[in-house]
């Protein structure tokens, strides 16, 4: 599917002309699967791991759209698309101004964190695409300052993280606003599990799946290690010396806890590490001077919650590294997705201990491949490797018969008193009791 350009999907020659001088040319698996069925204005339901081009996927058959139908006057955004955080609203805007830049079409966001006024001049003015959280939209929705009425596309940037968060039914009530759309496009890092599928078939009608495995070319541009550590004192001294190295021009460190993050900054600046951090419930100021102060090369090393595992788009991040293990799999691929992104490659280390060894390999599992390991010579592990226990090997027969018993298996109904007492009674007819009691009155 990837093997044939931009050029071959029909798209537009201002669009063609910014992907190239963005330094793209072909697709990926994605971009592939999604750009000829949103064109032909199929609803949506789509999956990829991160970092595989999924934004430009919806994004430009959506500009496309707007060129093929451009309207006859100024109006409402036609084009309205929901991100979980500010953070990614604000990244999807600007990549929608770089493929649409040779084109006159205006982009707007609307989030939280933001005074009204500077949303203001987004209502008074023409806007063609608006990237909105679904809080602040909502909220002016209400007041009925944004109009709805004018939008043709409705699109869901990481539907299952707006889940998590609990955006369900602000999502369904902007959906209801949207009704007039002619289509609707939903994207997750996965579609597994029944509340994504129920909320899914709630909003999209007859919608077309699609579940991109990335390329090997694709797969390949994160080189993935880890590194067995003893304990807590081992494991920062191994994440020092990693942090020091020349190749480690601009990494970002996960941790799972905010407490964590607080101790490891602290940890990393008496090692003259500089660094900035992000975490939950930041000020937008604060979360915007980290992000800044990354992008501007003032520090090297941004250390984060998985707040920032999802949509944060820093250009050049040559290492993440996994301080501490994430509780799931899909984490982990969200997490190592900041790195070897746009065609670029990428290097992903995890610090292990003994009781991460259940979590690494359900990531492998996850991913189909084993992690290799690497040792610092320097700050080898002294604890042996811990033992896993082999799995048991189940006989197809057993595995049949186990099929079989299931399928035998009633549902247990639960056995009031007062029937159990009766079973095997015969039961008098309704005419002899009618009649006794009559006799018994008379």
């Amino acid at each position: 599917m990837t093997n044939y350009n931009f050029s071959s999907l029909e798209l537009d020659q201002h669009i063609l002309t910014a992907l190239k001088s963005k330094g793209f040319d072909r697709p990926t698996a994605i971009q592939a699967e999604v750009i000829p069925a949103a064109m032909d204005g199929r609803n949506i339901m789509g999956s990829a791991p991160t970092g595989t081009g999924k934004t430009a996927a919806f994004l430009l058959p959506a500009i496309q759209h707007l060129l093929d139908f451009p309207r006859r006057k100024p109006g409402a955004p036609r084009i309205l698309i929901l991100t979980p955080t500010r953070e990614l609203a604000m990244q999807v805007a600007e990549q929608a101004r770089e493929i649409a830049a040779h084109t006159q079409l205006k982009i707007a966001t609307i989030t939280g964190g933001v005074a009204y006024m500077n949303h203001a001049e987004v209502f008074s003015k023409n806007q063609d695409i608006v990237v909105a959280t679904t809080g602040r939209l909502l909220q002016y929705i209400k007041e009925e300052n944004f109009d709805c009425r004018a939008v043709e596309i409705l699109i869901l940037d990481e539907a299952d993280r707006m889940l998590d968060m609990g955006f369900s039914q602000d999502i369904e009530k902007i959906a209801a606003e949207t009704r007039w759309r002619k289509q609707t496009m939903l994207f997750s890092a996965t579609l597994e599990g029944d509340g994504l599928k129920s909320f899914a078939e709630r909003l999209l009608e007859d919608p077309y799946i699609i579940t991109a495995t990335p390329s090997r070319r694709e797969r390949k541009k994160i080189q993935q290690y880890y590194y067995r550590s003893d304990n807590l004192s081992h494991k920062t001294a191994q994440l020092c010396h990693l942090l020091k190295q020349p190749d480690v021009t601009k990494a970002i460190v996960f941790v799972r806890k905010r407490e964590r993050l607080h101790e490891l900054v602290s940890w990393l600046h008496k090692a003259n590490i500089r660094n900035c951090y992000l975490e939950g419930e930041m000020v937008q100021a604060k979360r915007n001077e980290a992000v800044n102060r990354l992008l501007n090369n003032i520090v090297n090393v941004l250390v984060a919650t998985d707040v920032a595992a999802r949509g944060l788009d820093i250009p050049d991040i040559s290492h993440v590294i996994n301080f501490d293990l994430p509780k799931t799999a899909d984490t982990y691929l969200h997490r190592i997705g900041r790195t070897g992104r746009a065609g670029k490659k990428g290097i992903a280390l995890s610090l292990v201990e003994s009781h991460d060894y259940p979590l690494l390999l359900k990531i492998e599992r996850y991913l189909q491949e084993p992690i290799k390991i690497r040792v610092i010579d320097s700050l080898k592990p002294e604890t042996k490797t811990p033992k896993i226990p082999a799995k048991k090997k189940i006989s197809k027969k057993a595995k049949e018969k186990a099929i079989e018993k299931k399928k035998q298996q009633k549902v247990k109904m639960k056995i009031r008193h007062r029937d159990k007492k009766n079973i095997g009674k015969r039961r008098k007819p309704s005419s002899d009791i009618q009649s006794k009691m009559s006799s018994d009155v008379s």
